[in-house]
């Protein structure tokens, strides 16, 4: 986006806000202490798999109830950076604050509240919820948690974002999706390894256990050999056992192989790039592409050819 197309979206009024936010994230409801003063500005861009947005408003308070996602087909998750002051959130019966130097994350699938009370800036990530169950696994938990960026990965992860959103305006299209693909990998590392995200309704032991052989596979997808022995043995785990837990889980380990491949071929087959259909196969471990394009018809009721059509028409669209 321009930054004449950021000086047209410039103080906007309280009811130009509730459509361009609505339209920009999902459906939500704005409260203002004062319509007849407020004002906003708020610019978007596409990076690929992920959406950046950079808004300024006074006050404000934005419900999300459960009449506005009844309709929707695929979930997100919005991950929001304060720059000025904090922010303050409640969903599923959990409160949280989020100051600068922090980073929140927000279910779109289930209602919500957020507010901010003083005139605030925020860098917002749109994130499908599908993209970070591919990397992390169960995105149940996630929903109204704070997490620290003053150090650590979680500090890198801010600091992209951040110089990301000065420079993307000069950036071209391939350079934002590479940007996009790394701050969404970045995204995953600073948070998968919180205990608050594992699954409470497994013991502790049991849950690691999985949580470890599920993070294996994630990390070696494109592996063609990648299978149960091989995972058992790399998380020193007996195949017995292995199965079980996936068992418990209501899975297999080849059938959680296979969906998180296929997942991160959509993904990259949804950007819209110049990578074969082929090579994106074969980057995901697949060496034989008819079983990859049955496997794939099967698992999204569309062929891959379909899903890097749309990709590019959905790109071009939100080209500036």
């Amino acid at each position: 986006m321009t930054s004449d197309a950021k000086a047209k979206k410039a103080l906007m009024t309280a009811a130009q806000w509730q459509a361009s936010v609505s339209d920009t994230f999902f459906p939500l409801e704005t409260l203002m202490s004062d319509e007849e003063s407020f004002a906003g500005d708020l610019a978007t861009w596409s990076l690929g798999a992920i959406g950046l947005s950079q808004m300024r408003c006074d006050g404000i308070l934005y419900k999300r109830h459960k009449r506005h996602f009844l309709n929707e087909v695929d979930s997100s998750l919005l991950i929001t950076i304060p720059r000025m002051t904090k922010v303050g959130f409640s969903q599923n019966a959990r409160q949280a604050t989020c100051s600068p130097g922090q980073f929140l994350v927000e279910r779109g699938d289930l209602p919500y509240e957020f507010w901010h009370k003083d005139k605030n800036e925020l860098l917002v990530l749109k994130v499908s919820s599908e993209n970070v169950r591919a990397r992390i696994g169960s995105t149940d938990r996630l929903g109204a948690l704070s997490f620290d960026g003053t150090e650590g990965v979680a500090n890198f992860f801010l600091d992209v974002v951040q110089t990301t959103a000065q420079h993307v305006d000069f950036l071209d299209e391939a350079a934002r999706v590479a940007a996009g693909a790394h701050i969404l990998d970045l995204l995953c590392l600073a948070i998968r390894n919180d205990d608050r995200v594992l699954d409470s309704n497994k013991s502790s032991i049991r849950a690691a256990h999985l949580h470890r052989a599920e993070q294996f596979i994630r990390n070696n997808l494109g592996e063609e050999d990648l299978c149960s022995s091989l995972v058992a043995e790399a998380c020193n785990l007996s195949q017995r056992y292995l199965q079980q837990l996936f068992s418990d889980a209501d899975k297999t380990v080849s059938g959680f192989i296979r969906e998180k491949r296929l997942i991160r071929a959509r993904e990259d087959l949804s950007v819209g790039s110049s990578t074969t259909i082929a090579e994106i196969a074969h980057r995901w471990g697949f060496s034989d592409q008819s079983q990859f394009n049955k496997a794939y018809r099967a698992r999204f009721g569309c062929t891959p050819t379909d899903t890097r059509k749309a990709g590019q028409q959905k790109q071009g669209t939100a080209r500036p």
